[in-house]
């Protein structure tokens, strides 16, 4: 005979902790990817709600398409951006992407030259 029969093996007496072993890993990719993902994403969006919250009437700002001007009114959920002496624009404050306060240094590589 060229083949052997084959037996049923028997189960090991362990097998919920056995389950567990395998669901480890898993459980140890989750966390990594939440302290390396996910923790500071939600900083991030936390401090973005918090700039947009404290804007104020004279504060430059950033709209998401790029426009940069000079607050000029702000109401509940939208400000007026002037972005020259004739010119006036209305924006929600979400789509706010940077707001820079008065006085405030520019950058280090915005610097004239």
């Amino acid at each position: 005979m060229f083949a052997s029969p084959a037996f049923a093996q028997t189960a090991g007496a362990s097998g919920g902790a056995a389950a567990f072993i395998q669901f480890v890993p898993l459980i140890a990719i989750f966390v990594i990817f939440y302290f390396l993902m996910i923790r500071p994403q939600q900083k991030r969006v936390k401090a973005h709600r918090a700039m947009i919250d404290a804007v104020k009437k004279g504060d430059e700002v950033v709209t998401g398409g790029g426009l940069i001007g000079r607050v000029v009114k702000v109401s509940d959920g939208e400000v007026e951006i002037e972005l020259s002496p004739t010119v006036k624009v209305k924006a929600l404050k979400g789509t706010l992407t940077d707001v820079r306060t008065r006085g405030a240094p520019a950058a280090a590589n915005d610097a004239k030259s």
